[in-house]
């Protein structure tokens, strides 16, 4: 992995292929280990740009808070090191929230945003009094907390097949420093609500949702793209796209970049 040190904090990323800039932005208790699938293939035809986020994988936590405003801000400080201008964006879940943020505050360097898993919603009421819950919860017992979050977010009927892989994604999971997990439940409680980037962005958005996603109901999250140029992929499995349906997304997602 290659580093810069922003805001003296070092950030971690990996620089593959050339072509099209196409940045992949993992989600909660993920790292960019979570794209090793992926890479291979896209940066055939495609600069495939891989990053930590805030306290996450290789790079450090940045104070007690990590809005998604300050994850923008360190993937711009990536892609300036590495004079990029214009990117597309693929953000799974957290990393969904990353990119818009990111859009918001440099519109003019996005090509495209693939919302994998994701939503450009605020959280409800009810999600940030389950995200002060689970800031309680993994304060009492990190390890519990870690191994069952990542079970939860895989549908019920892929727990048993993928096994393996959702073990190995549990032990990266725990490599996540409880400051990090802290300051990102915190972020993503506070983040803004960007709906208004899917009607008015003038590049293409793909959103993939989960039918039986445990953490993002399908059908409360369809109707954001209602009105919309953007394209809906739907999968009939859980929160965990690039694991669950891994070879549907490894064909798919080049068909998006095409349009970008």
């Amino acid at each position: 992995m290659k580093q810069i040190i922003y805001k003296n904090t070092t950030i971690s990323y990996t620089d593959s292929g050339k072509g099209t800039a196409i940045v992949l932005l993992h989600g909660f208790l993920e790292n960019s280990t979570m794209w090793a699938y992926f890479v291979p293939e896209f940066s055939k035809k495609y600069r495939i740009i891989c990053i930590d986020l805030l306290g996450h994988g290789a790079t450090e936590p940045m104070g007690y808070v990590h809005s998604m405003e300050d994850n923008a801000d360190a993937v711009h400080a990536v892609l300036s090191e590495l004079k990029i201008r214009k990117a597309a964006f693929v953000g799974h879940s957290m990393g969904g929230y990353v990119a818009l943020a990111f859009a918001e505050l440099y519109p003019h360097a996005v090509k495209g945003i693939v919302l994998l898993n994701s939503t450009s919603r605020a959280d409800s009421d009810e999600r940030k009094a389950n995200r002060d819950r689970a800031i309680k919860a993994v304060k009492q017992n990190y390890t519990n907390f870690v191994r069952l979050s990542i079970a939860n977010l895989f549908s019920e009927n892929n727990r048993e097949r993928l096994a393996d892989e959702i073990e190995n994604v549990k032990e990266e999971a725990l490599k996540t420093p409880l400051q990090g997990i802290v300051a990102s439940l915190e972020g993503m409680k506070i983040r803004k609500d960007r709906e208004v980037i899917l009607h008015f962005a003038p590049y293409p958005i793909l959103l993939v949702l989960g039918k039986s996603d445990p953490v993002l109901n399908y059908d409360e999250n369809i109707d954001q793209i209602e009105n919309t140029s953007a394209k809906l992929l739907s999968f009939p499995d859980g929160h965990m796209s690039p694991i669950e349906n891994r070879e549907q997304l490894k064909k798919e997602l080049p068909e998006f970049f095409k349009s970008i």
